[in-house]
């Protein structure tokens, strides 16, 4: 039988700062940090698609692995410090808290991290008075899958991060437990996509979301997924298991 979601604005307030912050204006170290992987995300696409001479390749090879010897110098920064994942988090952060000059986990997302160069990277919004979330996205040639079209596996990870942001609307979110994306016709690349996504029912401690993904009126694909309620001493855990193979 299906549970009401509890009242939780003030734990909702809280989850969008994080989850949307990383769309705000960053300031200094954290402003370098998106400045830099966006640059890297233009050398990607850039070398996916052109024709470059071998002697200029090998040049921007060279300049490139001698960049990455220069900040494997600098000290490995913890990225789980403080409050690290919201979804898992004992407490939600501080709903004071100024989101303006960037940083934390949400900033390194492999899909919405405007700091981490693998993410395409996607803009995520909320209503809070519904609980339904949205993020928009142009994915590049580097996401190709099908002539012209995204690979599938890159939709339905995307799916897993929208649909993630739309479970923390329960106040006792997790991590996922099922994901099953269902795709309707081919997704286009470098065109504006949205995706959509909320919770449709809460049963005990799994949180069942749906979602869609359209490029304008066109539906390109939907998903439904299952996310299941952890307590937050196991999250530490992992945490704690990182830093021991990070040592190692």
């Amino acid at each position: 039988m299906s549970e009401s979601l509890p009242d939780t604005s003030q734990r909702r307030r809280a989850f969008r700062l994080r989850w949307e912050a990383n769309q705000l204006p960053a300031t200094g170290v954290w402003s370098l940090r998106r400045r830099l992987a966006a640059a890297m995300r233009a050398v990607v696409e850039r070398l996916i698609t052109s024709d470059a001479p071998e002697a200029e390749l090998q040049t921007a090879a060279e300049r490139l692995e001698a960049y990455a010897e220069h900040l494997a110098s600098h000290p490995r920064r913890q990225r789980y410090l403080g409050f690290a994942e919201t979804a898992v988090a004992e407490d939600a952060p501080d709903p004071d808290e100024d989101p303006t000059r960037g940083g934390g986990h949400f900033d390194f997302s492999p899909l919405i991290g405007r700091a981490n160069p693998l993410a395409p990277p996607i803009v995520m919004s909320s209503d809070e008075a519904t609980g339904r979330v949205q993020g928009k996205v142009i994915f590049g040639s580097a996401y190709e899958g099908p002539p012209g079209c995204v690979h599938g596996g890159y939709i339905a990870a995307a799916f897993d991060e929208v649909l993630g942001y739309a479970e923390t609307f329960s106040g006792a979110p997790g991590m996922t437990g099922t994901l099953t994306t269902y795709y309707r016709t081919p997704t286009p690349l470098h065109e504006e996509l949205l995706f959509e996504a909320w919770i449709e029912r809460v049963e005990g401690r799994k949180i069942f979301c749906r979602g869609t993904l359209h490029a304008g009126e066109r539906l390109c694909a939907e998903a439904e997924a299952i996310f299941v309620s952890m307590k937050p001493g196991i999250f530490a855990g992992l945490v704690e298991k990182r830093h021991e193979r990070e040592a190692g």
